[in-house]
This record gives structure tokens, sequence and C-alpha cells, in this order.
């Protein structure tokens, strides 16, 4: 992937954690530009398969496409940053996220979105 495309992503995503939403300026580590497919199941270094993530979201995603809806305990797939729109999916109160569907609250889960502090550096967005 080079330079040009990874800085596409960033602009398309404004600066932001296209999981979390956390802004890039509030996290002290540069955000990655990941594969929301990773390669090893056939992603490729696309547009389309591209997104930026907080280093936070994108090590607790690692090549994960599902986990366990904690709700239900069914396997379900996660939030795709490309095919998704968030609003569908998570909802907000203060910089706390909350999954609001199935693929919500696995994403929520699965990237530990409310953990280790992730809480006061989305507070006042």
């Amino acid at each position: 992937m080079d330079a040009r495309l990874r800085q596409w992503v960033r602009e398309r995503a404004g600066g932001h954690c296209e999981y979390c939403g956390l802004p890039e300026e509030r996290e002290p580590l540069p955000f990655h530009v990941e594969h929301v497919v990773a390669r090893q199941h056939g992603g490729k270094d696309a547009e389309a398969n591209l997104a930026l993530a907080c280093h936070h979201c994108n090590l607790q995603k690692g090549p994960n496409l599902s986990g366990l809806d904690p709700q239900t305990g069914e396997l379900t797939r996660l939030f795709h940053p490309r095919l998704d729109d968030w609003n569908e999916h998570f909802t907000r109160h203060g910089g706390e996220i909350i999954g609001s569907s199935p693929v919500g609250r696995t994403t929520v889960a699965l990237l530990r979105m409310n953990e280790d502090g992730r809480l006061q550096l989305r507070e006042g967005q």
C-alpha cells in the first residue's frame, strides 16, 4: 500500500477512528490504515477494504470478521465501515458506545470499545 492511498484513507475518515469515532488528535499513537477484511482472508489493498482505526480498535479486531453477540451468543459479523452505517449499529451516551444491533453489540464487545480508558478519551467529543 503506497503513501498516497494511506493519506486518502486518512482524509476520507476525517481523522477519526472508523470504528469507535475517536479523533486522532486525542490519541498519542498514530492511527492505522487497516484492512477491514484481513489479507489472510483474501482482503486487498483497495479503498473499499481499508479503514482508519485507532491502535486500540485495530489491535483488538485483528483479523476477526465476526464474534459472539454478547446478548444472544450467536455468531455475528463485525461492523464494516465501508458497507454499514455507523448510526444503524451504535449509539453514544457521553463517551460510551452502545451496540444497538447484533452487529453493533458484537463489535463493541470484541473491540472492547468501552475499556482501557477509551471512555475518557471520547468524552466531550
